[in-house]
């Protein structure tokens, strides 16, 4: 038997009132819609380094991203381009949101902020320095500049906000989960609210490298932004990308008492295990749909309310085709009435970043009544035969929109956001 203060704890709602994005199609929520809503891609040729080794060559980079647009430049020199995109997107999601973190409130804002693979540039420059200088010449900063946790770290430190403070890793579900975790530290009670989401930039020649030894990467080379086509027959790989993805999540009489402006409610948090490979998702999807039935359950609304689903859908035959037969186990007749759509069609795929720059999306496509495209989708696969919203942006009243996100380890996270009516 519940004590009444877990009741009150566990009706408590939660809703988006602020946004932030770095990502391959822009710096910012607005210059990411757009892009989205123009169905176009942010992949290309890889300038970071010399890809002329490498069978993949090609990748979702941010462009035009200038740190000291954000942090003062002798502090940016101690962190790792990852934490740089996340408090970047922080700000942006906090000046969104008009929510001002001072004494009388620090202790109930909180940070949960994750990557799947941290600051590997930062590893890989201090190695070689290393091999090449010695121990010496490694800087005191190299730790703190890697170490996942200081992205949640240096956003708290730079808004002082002192409520909870952690990180999630998770390979490609990190964004998702790190929501969730926020959403659930909410519910309880633990904070007021959260800044939230995931960061990622390891656009490097090691992970590349590993990457094209595991047979993941697109190998077209020579039509960059074809190469990534989730659901499409001729897929044969997912296309890394980077960037950043936060949200400002409230409880909403916080929300109201303040007079912010609200996007979206978060209404479901759905996570599990497939327990079964290290790398491939279970056989039929079954740990994918269990998520999802999970995040429905949680929600508490029925499976034929979702409005639209923001896929996983990284590209490879092994997943798109996973994800598409776990849809149809969990949404039955109407899998093929419900549009879905992959954007890492457009900005590749972001990693431990993914699920916050989609769950941004799914919040914008609520927003606006728009559902982004799958683009590149041109040779439909008989076995992934869903409405993939193919190629061109779709006007469609969206109420309740569901995000998928899977990583390697089997690991699965959904969300579920609706749109806000009071």
């Amino acid at each position: 038997m519940q004590r009444a203060d877990e009741d009150i704890a566990v009706n408590k709602r939660v809703v988006v009132t602020g946004m932030g994005t770095v990502s391959p199609l822009g710096i910012g929520v607005k210059e990411n819609w757009d892009a989205l809503c123009q169905a176009k891609s942010g992949i290309g040729p890889i300038t970071k380094f010399d890809t002329s080794d490498y069978p993949s060559k090609i990748a979702g980079e941010v462009k035009g991203f200038n740190p000291e647009n954000y942090i003062d430049k002798k502090e940016t020199k101690k962190m790792d381009i990852f934490i740089h995109y996340a408090l970047a997107s922080g700000m942006m999601a906090l000046e969104d949101s008009q929510l001002k973190i001072d004494e009388s409130n620090a202790d109930r804002v909180g940070v949960l902020v994750g990557a799947g693979m941290g600051g590997l540039s930062t590893i890989e420059k201090y190695h070689t320095i290393l091999l090449e200088q010695g121990p010496k010449k490694i800087s005191p900063f190299f730790i703190p500049m890697l170490i996942v946790n200081l992205a949640p770290g240096q956003i708290s430190i730079y808004f002082g906000a002192r409520g909870p403070n952690s990180s999630v890793v998770t390979a490609c579900a990190t964004g998702n989960h790190s929501i969730g975790e926020a959403f659930r530290i909410i519910q309880r009670g633990d904070a007021d609210a959260m800044i939230a989401g995931g960061a990622e930039s390891v656009i490097t020649p090691l992970a590349i490298g590993g990457f094209c030894s595991m047979r993941a990467l697109s190998t077209r080379n020579d039509e960059p932004e074809k190469a990534s086509r989730p659901f499409d027959k001729d897929r044969e790989g997912f296309v890394m990308a980077e960037g950043a993805g936060l949200l400002i999540l409230e409880e909403l009489e916080h929300a109201r008492a303040r007079g912010a402006e609200i996007h979206a409610e978060i209404i479901g948090f759905g996570c599990n295990g497939d327990a079964y490979h290290i790398s491939a998702p279970s056989p039929n999807g079954i740990g994918a749909a269990r998520c999802m039935e999970v995040a429905l359950k949680d929600a508490h609304i029925s499976y034929d309310e979702i409005s639209y689903i923001n896929a996983h859908g990284t590209s490879t035959p092994l997943n798109d085709l996973s994800e598409t037969l776990a849809m149809k186990t969990v949404f039955k007749d109407r899998a093929k009435k419900i549009p879905v759509s992959s954007t890492k069609s457009m900005t590749g795929h972001l990693l431990g970043a993914a699920g916050g720059v989609e769950a941004v999306y799914s919040v914008l496509a609520i927003k606006h009544g728009v559902i982004p495209p799958t683009v590149n989708y041109e040779t439909p696969d008989p076995e992934c035969d869903l409405d993939y919203v193919p190629n061109t942006p779709r006007e469609a009243k969206v109420k309740i929109a569901m995000s998928n996100s899977f990583g390697f380890g089997g690991t699965n996270a959904t969300l579920i956001f609706r749109e806000f009516t009071g």
